[in-house]
Protein backbone atom coordinates (compact mmCIF):
# COMPACT_ATOMS: atom_id res chain seq x y z
CA UNK A 1 0.00 0.00 0.00
CA UNK A 2 2.03 3.33 -1.33
CA UNK A 3 1.69 6.15 1.23
CA UNK A 4 2.10 9.74 0.05
CA UNK A 5 5.05 11.46 2.21
CA UNK A 6 2.51 13.38 4.21
CA UNK A 7 0.37 10.30 4.88
CA UNK A 8 3.89 8.50 5.89
CA UNK A 9 4.67 11.56 8.28
CA UNK A 10 1.11 11.31 9.86
CA UNK A 11 1.02 7.80 10.23
CA UNK A 12 4.83 7.97 11.84
CA UNK A 13 3.69 10.33 14.46
CA UNK A 14 1.15 7.45 15.46
CA UNK A 15 4.51 4.91 16.25
CA UNK A 16 6.17 7.28 18.57
CA UNK A 17 5.28 6.32 22.29
CA UNK A 18 3.34 9.00 24.17
CA UNK A 19 2.26 11.15 21.65
CA UNK A 20 -1.75 11.13 21.93
CA UNK A 21 -3.52 9.74 18.61
CA UNK A 22 -6.42 12.49 18.77
CA UNK A 23 -4.09 14.83 19.16
CA UNK A 24 -2.46 13.91 15.85
CA UNK A 25 -5.43 14.28 14.27
CA UNK A 26 -6.65 17.63 15.15
CA UNK A 27 -2.89 18.91 14.57
CA UNK A 28 -2.78 17.43 10.79
CA UNK A 29 -6.52 19.36 9.91
CA UNK A 30 -4.61 22.37 10.30
CA UNK A 31 -1.90 23.98 7.57
CA UNK A 32 1.32 22.27 8.04
CA UNK A 33 0.18 19.98 11.34
CA UNK A 34 2.17 17.35 10.94
CA UNK A 35 5.57 19.00 9.90
CA UNK A 36 4.79 21.20 13.64
CA UNK A 37 4.41 18.75 15.59
CA UNK A 38 7.64 16.43 14.43
CA UNK A 39 8.93 19.90 15.06
CA UNK A 40 7.58 20.36 18.28
CA UNK A 41 5.45 23.35 17.77
CA UNK A 42 1.79 22.17 18.00
CA UNK A 43 -0.61 25.23 18.01
CA UNK A 44 -2.89 23.39 20.63
CA UNK A 45 -2.06 24.39 24.10
CA UNK A 46 -3.02 21.62 25.59
CA UNK A 47 -1.98 18.26 28.13
CA UNK A 48 -1.98 16.59 25.31
CA UNK A 49 0.23 19.27 23.48
CA UNK A 50 2.45 19.45 26.29
CA UNK A 51 3.35 15.76 26.48
CA UNK A 52 3.92 15.45 22.94
CA UNK A 53 6.64 18.49 22.78
CA UNK A 54 7.80 16.60 25.73
CA UNK A 55 8.54 13.13 23.65
CA UNK A 56 8.90 15.04 20.25
CA UNK A 57 11.38 17.88 20.93
CA UNK A 58 14.45 15.04 21.20
CA UNK A 59 13.91 13.26 17.99
CA UNK A 60 13.54 16.42 15.67
CA UNK A 61 15.01 15.20 12.60
CA UNK A 62 14.50 11.56 12.85
CA UNK A 63 11.16 11.28 11.36
CA UNK A 64 12.61 8.45 8.98
CA UNK A 65 12.70 5.39 11.17
CA UNK A 66 9.26 5.68 13.07
CA UNK A 67 8.10 6.23 9.08
CA UNK A 68 9.88 3.24 7.93
CA UNK A 69 7.86 1.69 11.42
CA UNK A 70 4.51 2.52 10.12
CA UNK A 71 5.27 1.50 6.48
CA UNK A 72 5.81 -1.87 7.57
CA UNK A 73 2.35 -1.80 9.92
CA UNK A 74 0.58 -0.65 6.74
CA UNK A 75 2.06 -3.38 4.88
CA UNK A 76 0.68 -6.11 7.15
CA UNK A 77 -2.75 -4.96 5.78
CA UNK A 78 -4.67 -7.56 4.11
CA UNK A 79 -5.38 -6.98 0.42
CA UNK A 80 -9.23 -5.90 0.12
CA UNK A 81 -8.33 -3.25 2.88
CA UNK A 82 -7.44 -0.06 2.29
CA UNK A 83 -6.26 3.32 4.13
CA UNK A 84 -7.61 6.87 4.78
CA UNK A 85 -6.56 9.08 7.05
CA UNK A 86 -7.85 12.60 8.22
CA UNK A 87 -5.35 14.13 5.41
CA UNK A 88 -7.62 12.61 2.87
CA UNK A 89 -10.57 14.14 0.72
CA UNK A 90 -12.43 10.86 1.63
CA UNK A 91 -12.18 10.70 4.85
CA UNK A 92 -16.03 10.38 6.74
CA UNK A 93 -17.04 14.22 6.99
CA UNK A 94 -19.20 13.38 10.05
CA UNK A 95 -16.01 11.91 11.86
CA UNK A 96 -13.67 15.27 11.06
CA UNK A 97 -16.27 16.95 13.27
CA UNK A 98 -15.38 15.23 16.78
CA UNK A 99 -12.43 16.69 18.82
CA UNK A 100 -11.38 12.47 19.39
CA UNK A 101 -11.52 11.78 15.67
CA UNK A 102 -8.49 8.81 14.81
CA UNK A 103 -5.79 9.85 12.62
CA UNK A 104 -6.56 6.93 10.11
CA UNK A 105 -8.72 4.21 9.45
CA UNK A 106 -8.43 1.02 7.76
CA UNK A 107 -11.59 0.37 5.32
CA UNK A 108 -12.57 -3.18 3.89
CA UNK A 109 -15.98 -2.50 1.76
CA UNK A 110 -17.27 0.66 0.39
CA UNK A 111 -18.32 3.67 2.13
CA UNK A 112 -20.55 6.21 0.70
CA UNK A 113 -22.30 9.82 0.71
CA UNK A 114 -25.38 8.08 2.02
CA UNK A 115 -23.68 6.89 4.99
CA UNK A 116 -22.97 10.28 6.45
CA UNK A 117 -26.79 10.16 7.36
CA UNK A 118 -26.43 7.28 9.87
CA UNK A 119 -27.84 5.97 13.13
CA UNK A 120 -25.51 3.64 15.29
CA UNK A 121 -27.68 1.16 16.85
CA UNK A 122 -25.63 -0.38 19.89
CA UNK A 123 -26.39 -2.57 22.98
CA UNK A 124 -25.15 -5.17 25.12
CA UNK A 125 -23.52 -7.96 24.35
CA UNK A 126 -25.16 -10.08 26.63
CA UNK A 127 -28.56 -9.65 25.24
CA UNK A 128 -32.18 -11.18 25.96
CA UNK A 129 -34.38 -12.37 22.52
CA UNK A 130 -36.52 -9.53 22.84
CA UNK A 131 -33.25 -7.42 22.97
CA UNK A 132 -31.81 -8.88 19.79
CA UNK A 133 -36.12 -8.61 18.41
CA UNK A 134 -35.89 -4.92 18.91
CA UNK A 135 -32.60 -3.91 18.07
CA UNK A 136 -33.64 -6.19 14.60
CA UNK A 137 -36.54 -4.31 14.27
CA UNK A 138 -35.37 -0.89 14.48
CA UNK A 139 -32.34 -1.62 11.75
CA UNK A 140 -34.66 -2.73 9.02
CA UNK A 141 -37.08 0.02 9.63
CA UNK A 142 -34.30 2.38 9.42
CA UNK A 143 -32.21 0.38 6.33
CA UNK A 144 -35.73 0.64 4.68
CA UNK A 145 -35.97 4.52 5.22
CA UNK A 146 -32.36 4.87 3.75
CA UNK A 147 -30.76 5.22 7.07
CA UNK A 148 -27.49 3.43 7.34
CA UNK A 149 -26.78 1.65 10.27
CA UNK A 150 -23.52 1.44 12.27
CA UNK A 151 -23.09 -0.60 14.80
CA UNK A 152 -19.87 -2.59 17.14
CA UNK A 153 -20.29 -5.86 15.28
CA UNK A 154 -19.94 -7.40 18.77
CA UNK A 155 -22.22 -10.38 19.47
CA UNK A 156 -25.72 -9.76 20.90
CA UNK A 157 -27.20 -6.05 20.17
CA UNK A 158 -25.18 -5.29 17.24
CA UNK A 159 -24.70 -8.54 15.45
CA UNK A 160 -28.70 -8.36 15.35
CA UNK A 161 -28.18 -4.79 13.90
CA UNK A 162 -25.77 -5.39 11.36
CA UNK A 163 -27.88 -8.39 10.17
CA UNK A 164 -31.19 -7.08 9.65
CA UNK A 165 -29.77 -4.48 7.91
CA UNK A 166 -28.27 -6.38 5.50
CA UNK A 167 -31.48 -8.65 4.99
CA UNK A 168 -33.35 -5.15 4.69
CA UNK A 169 -31.24 -4.88 1.43
CA UNK A 170 -29.87 -1.72 3.35
CA UNK A 171 -26.19 -0.21 4.33
CA UNK A 172 -24.44 -0.96 7.93
CA UNK A 173 -20.76 0.31 8.78
CA UNK A 174 -19.02 -1.70 11.75
CA UNK A 175 -16.87 0.01 13.36
CA UNK A 176 -14.53 -3.05 15.39
CA UNK A 177 -12.02 -2.89 18.08
CA UNK A 178 -9.53 -4.47 16.58
CA UNK A 179 -7.15 -4.38 14.24
CA UNK A 180 -8.94 -4.50 10.29
CA UNK A 181 -7.06 -8.47 9.65
CA UNK A 182 -8.52 -10.09 12.59
CA UNK A 183 -12.32 -11.40 13.26
CA UNK A 184 -13.59 -10.75 16.45
CA UNK A 185 -15.76 -12.34 18.04
CA UNK A 186 -14.86 -15.14 16.16
CA UNK A 187 -18.21 -16.47 15.48
CA UNK A 188 -19.21 -13.33 13.30
CA UNK A 189 -16.53 -14.26 10.93
CA UNK A 190 -18.77 -14.76 8.19
CA UNK A 191 -21.22 -11.41 8.89
CA UNK A 192 -17.80 -9.60 8.49
CA UNK A 193 -16.64 -10.69 4.91
CA UNK A 194 -20.36 -10.48 4.47
CA UNK A 195 -20.41 -6.29 5.37
CA UNK A 196 -16.99 -6.26 3.50
CA UNK A 197 -17.49 -7.72 0.38
CA UNK A 198 -20.91 -5.91 -1.29
CA UNK A 199 -21.82 -2.80 -1.87
CA UNK A 200 -24.18 -2.80 0.78
CA UNK A 201 -21.33 -1.32 3.60
CA UNK A 202 -18.01 -1.01 4.90
CA UNK A 203 -15.97 -2.39 7.74
CA UNK A 204 -13.69 0.12 9.61
CA UNK A 205 -10.59 -0.13 11.88
CA UNK A 206 -8.60 2.70 13.53
CA UNK A 207 -5.94 0.36 14.47
CA UNK A 208 -2.97 -1.50 12.95
CA UNK A 209 -3.81 -3.82 11.27
CA UNK A 210 -2.74 -7.00 13.47
CA UNK A 211 -4.08 -5.24 16.64
CA UNK A 212 -5.94 -7.39 19.15
CA UNK A 213 -8.79 -6.49 21.15
CA UNK A 214 -7.95 -4.68 24.67
CA UNK A 215 -9.35 -3.33 27.49
CA UNK A 216 -8.62 0.60 25.36
CA UNK A 217 -9.76 -0.47 22.17
CA UNK A 218 -13.55 -0.87 22.52
CA UNK A 219 -13.97 2.41 24.22
CA UNK A 220 -12.19 4.15 21.47
CA UNK A 221 -14.37 2.43 19.08
CA UNK A 222 -17.25 3.12 20.90
CA UNK A 223 -16.05 7.11 20.39
CA UNK A 224 -15.42 6.79 16.69
CA UNK A 225 -18.97 5.00 15.98
CA UNK A 226 -20.66 8.11 17.82
CA UNK A 227 -18.32 10.18 15.72
CA UNK A 228 -19.53 8.36 12.61
CA UNK A 229 -23.32 8.54 13.00
CA UNK A 230 -25.39 11.21 13.01
CA UNK A 231 -27.10 9.92 16.49
CA UNK A 232 -26.85 6.27 18.67
CA UNK A 233 -30.08 4.75 19.64
CA UNK A 234 -29.24 2.61 22.74
CA UNK A 235 -31.33 -0.66 22.81
CA UNK A 236 -30.27 -2.66 25.79
CA UNK A 237 -27.35 -1.77 28.35
CA UNK A 238 -27.15 -2.12 31.88
CA UNK A 239 -25.18 0.80 33.83
CA UNK A 240 -21.61 -0.41 33.11
CA UNK A 241 -22.11 -1.55 29.68
CA UNK A 242 -20.10 0.08 26.67
CA UNK A 243 -23.36 1.28 24.95
CA UNK A 244 -24.13 3.87 27.36
CA UNK A 245 -20.67 5.15 27.37
CA UNK A 246 -21.12 5.33 23.77
CA UNK A 247 -24.63 7.54 24.84
CA UNK A 248 -22.33 9.65 27.31
CA UNK A 249 -20.03 10.36 24.08
CA UNK A 250 -22.31 11.10 21.82
CA UNK A 251 -23.85 13.95 24.28
CA UNK A 252 -20.54 15.44 24.76
CA UNK A 253 -20.17 15.21 20.58
CA UNK A 254 -23.52 17.00 20.47
CA UNK A 255 -24.85 13.88 18.89
CA UNK A 256 -28.56 12.73 19.09
CA UNK A 257 -29.13 10.28 21.79
CA UNK A 258 -32.10 7.72 21.25
CA UNK A 259 -33.25 5.50 24.27
CA UNK A 260 -36.08 3.00 23.54
CA UNK A 261 -38.87 3.49 25.91
CA UNK A 262 -38.15 -0.15 27.08
CA UNK A 263 -34.75 0.74 28.34
CA UNK A 264 -36.24 3.97 30.32
CA UNK A 265 -38.50 1.80 31.80
CA UNK A 266 -35.95 -0.59 33.15
CA UNK A 267 -33.14 1.56 33.70
CA UNK A 268 -31.57 4.19 36.32
CA UNK A 269 -29.54 5.78 34.28
CA UNK A 270 -31.26 5.63 31.17
CA UNK A 271 -33.86 7.52 32.71
CA UNK A 272 -31.74 10.13 34.00
CA UNK A 273 -29.98 10.45 30.65
CA UNK A 274 -33.41 11.72 29.33
CA UNK A 275 -34.62 13.70 32.27
CA UNK A 276 -31.47 15.83 32.63
CA UNK A 277 -29.10 14.89 30.33
CA UNK A 278 -30.80 15.73 26.59
CA UNK A 279 -31.21 12.27 25.42
CA UNK A 280 -34.30 11.72 23.75
CA UNK A 281 -36.62 8.26 24.45
CA UNK A 282 -38.54 6.69 21.69
CA UNK A 283 -41.08 4.80 20.78
CA UNK A 284 -40.89 4.93 17.25
CA UNK A 285 -38.46 4.90 14.39
CA UNK A 286 -39.79 7.57 12.45
CA UNK A 287 -38.86 9.69 15.74
CA UNK A 288 -35.03 8.54 14.89
CA UNK A 289 -35.44 8.93 10.95
CA UNK A 290 -37.07 11.71 10.94
CA UNK A 291 -34.71 14.78 12.51
CA UNK A 292 -31.36 13.27 10.86
CA UNK A 293 -29.84 15.79 8.49
CA UNK A 294 -29.41 15.38 4.44
CA UNK A 295 -25.59 14.04 3.40
CA UNK A 296 -25.15 17.12 1.75
CA UNK A 297 -25.39 19.07 5.52
CA UNK A 298 -23.03 17.26 7.01
CA UNK A 299 -20.85 18.26 4.05
CA UNK A 300 -21.84 21.70 4.42
CA UNK A 301 -20.39 21.64 8.46
CA UNK A 302 -17.23 20.18 7.65
CA UNK A 303 -16.56 22.79 4.44
CA UNK A 304 -17.25 25.14 6.69
CA UNK A 305 -14.92 23.44 9.96
CA UNK A 306 -12.29 22.96 7.22
CA UNK A 307 -12.64 26.96 6.22
CA UNK A 308 -12.63 27.66 10.01
CA UNK A 309 -9.52 25.97 10.47
CA UNK A 310 -7.76 27.56 7.44
CA UNK A 311 -8.91 31.26 8.36
CA UNK A 312 -7.37 30.72 11.91
CA UNK A 313 -4.21 28.37 11.67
Amino acid sequence: MRLTEQQARLLALCRVRGVNWYLIAREAQRPGGVDRLWNAEPLEASEDARKAIEVLAPLTGAAEEYVASAQAEVDKAREDARLITVLDDDYPASLRLIPNAPPFVFIRGAMADVDLRSVAVVGTRNASEIGRQRAASMARKLAERGVTVVSGLARGIDTAAHTAALEAGGRTLAVIGTGINRYFPAENRDLTDRIAAGDQGAVLSQFWPDAPGATYTFPRRNITMSGIAQGTVVIEAGSTSGAKMQARVALEHGKRVFLIKSLTEQQEWARTYVDKRGATQVETVDEVADVLAPPERVQAVDALRSQLVMDFA
